[in-house]
């Protein structure tokens, strides 16, 4: 995972496959909780596969103020410029 672009490929396929969202609803825009229905629980877990796909230890505090898709793309991309 390299570019934004990427990251949000693989973020709309790890969540429709976890959360079993349709991905079409996976936008940018989409607010984790109040449209995808994602609770802190989902979070952590989504955090878990992250490192494992990334390779790189994720910081919860990274995600503390991830409000949408776009926000944990953002994170996810910084993460591996590190």
């Amino acid at each position: 995972m390299k570019t934004q672009e990427e990251i949000f490929f693989t973020l709309r396929q790890l969540m429709s496959e976890m959360f079993e969202l349709a991905p079409e609803a996976i936008v940018l825009n989409a607010n984790l909780s109040l449209d995808l229905d994602i609770d802190s629980i989902d979070a952590v877990d989504l955090m878990v596969r992250l490192r494992d796909i990334t390779g790189k230890r994720i910081n919860p505090e990274d995600f503390k103020n991830a409000r949408t898709i776009q926000d944990v793309v953002d994170t996810v991309y910084r993460i591996n410029a590190d």
